[in-house]
């Protein structure tokens, strides 16, 4: 067990990354820096649950956009077509199953 401060641990990131923070059970917190786009992917096995911590992350789906501001906390069922970008930096937290493949299909 050891604190982290996912502050510290982002600050210096400004390309794209993706890391594990924490594993809970199954699952695993992940923090992300993502300062453009994603690739458009849907996850079949599992939903992924997203929590701002700055900046502003967008999220497309087939039918719609959500933008999402610090605090705000979006969750993605499984096998929903998405895409997440950003106008610039942003940093957010994903939780979900340890064994998703974050690529997507």
């Amino acid at each position: 067990m050891h604190r982290i401060n996912l502050f510290e641990a982002t600050k210096n990131i400004h390309d794209y990354s993706n890391f594990v923070v924490s594993e809970v059970n199954d699952h695993v917190l992940r923090a992300a820096v993502i300062d453009g786009e994603f690739h458009w992917h849907k996850h079949e096995e599992c939903d992924e649950l997203f929590l701002v911590l700055e900046g502003e992350l967008i999220i497309d789906f087939e039918d719609r956009t959500e933008v999402l501001q610090p605090g705000d906390v979006y969750t993605i069922p499984r096998n929903v077509m998405h895409r997440t970008r950003s106008n610039g930096r942003t940093v957010n937290l994903c939780f979900e199953k340890a064994d998703n493949d974050i690529t997507g299909s």
